[in-house]
């Protein structure tokens, strides 16, 4: 635990660096902490402080940089968040309406990183593999279109290939049949079910209900998550970033890949509100010098996805954490009244 005078230093330690970029020293602290402290007292202060591992000296200068646990400790207890400007929250708004939900995660993501400044992250909802309802619709003798319609209202379609070709009265007999039994259920649970109904079937109709809960089971794969990512390129005009190129390219990797994003991201998935990795915290994070800001939103109460930024460990943590806070709200709300 550190006194007051030790959390007042760091605090205004951390609020400078993260201001400045540059090593701060004890004739600045001394201005900026507003105690009444002498050179030597605050230089002792700091003397412990790095003894603890908060801050370091780097080699070419007196002043001190936070560490990644002093980072951590003023995200934790001395960080002080700043309302987000109504700007902002009005550009939010506007963008974060309902309509098309792949359109919705897109807005987002690239919002997160036009008010941040930095790289927008939106982990898509794990989709809901149950229907709503499905139609056949021939496309010629053996090419039937299998139009479903999932529980969010999203269209897919799939082309079934048939051995044999079916009448319009068919197909419909077909759909209605589907939909009279079967709608609200995935097609996985469709294909245990159908298996019971098939003996009392024609033999026509059964090839084509088996082809369509294969098509169907493909086309709402639950499993299916991926990450919308939004300026990446941003991160190369960040000075302690674009000075390692190596780690950036890891980084920059780690955006195509997606797979370790997606396991960052979903361990905010339980998370209550924002939460913060910072630098080497994560190895899903490639460097030191970069965080992850992030938050999960839901649909009608439950939680679906997650979003974030990732930028700098030296970032606006004040500024960054109402964007992404607010953004997540919106966006829930946006989803659940879709």
């Amino acid at each position: 635990m550190l006194n007051d005078r030790a959390r007042i230093l760091l605090k205004a330690l951390v609020e400078r660096y993260i201001a400045d970029g540059e090593p701060v020293g004890s004739r600045t602290l001394s201005k900026h902490a507003g105690l009444d402290l002498s050179p030597a007292s605050i230089r002792n202060i700091m003397s412990d402080l790095e003894e603890i591992g908060f801050v370091t000296s780097p080699h070419t200068s007196a002043g001190r940089v936070p560490t990644t646990l002093g980072y951590r400790f003023f995200v934790d207890t001395l960080l002080t968040v700043r309302p987000l400007e109504q700007s902002a929250v009005s550009q939010l708004e506007s963008s974060l309406t309902p309509s098309d939900p792949a359109r919705l995660m897109t807005a987002a993501s690239t919002l997160l990183s036009d008010l941040s400044q930095f790289t927008g992250l939106v982990m898509t909802p794990r989709r809901n593999p149950a229907f709503r309802q499905i139609e056949f619709l021939s496309l010629s003798d053996k090419r039937i279109l299998l139009i479903i319609v999932t529980l969010e209202g999203e269209v897919e379609n799939r082309v079934i290939l048939t051995d044999q070709p079916y009448s319009a009265s068919a197909l419909t007999e077909a759909a209605n049949f589907f939909n009279k039994n079967f709608a609200g259920h995935s097609f996985d649970q469709v294909r245990g079910k159908l298996r019971d109904e098939l003996g009392r079937m024609r033999d026509d109709i059964t090839q084509l209900m088996a082809a369509a809960v294969d098509a169907g089971s493909k086309a709402l794969d639950g499993s299916q998550e991926s990450v919308v990512v939004s300026g990446s390129r941003k991160l190369l005009d960040v000075q302690e970033l674009s000075s390692n190129m190596g780690s950036l390219r890891r980084l920059f990797d780690a955006f195509e890949q997606k797979t370790g994003l997606l396991q960052l991201l979903d361990r905010s998935r339980n998370a209550t509100g924002v939460q913060i990795f910072i630098g080497g915290e994560s190895d899903m994070l490639p460097f030191d010098e970069c965080s992850l800001v992030s938050a999960p939103y839901s649909v009608n109460g439950q939680v679906v996805g997650t979003l974030g930024v990732v930028g700098p460990t030296r970032m606006a943590y004040e500024r960054v954490v109402p964007i992404v806070d607010i953004t997540a709200k919106l966006l829930s709300s946006a989803l659940s009244h879709h």
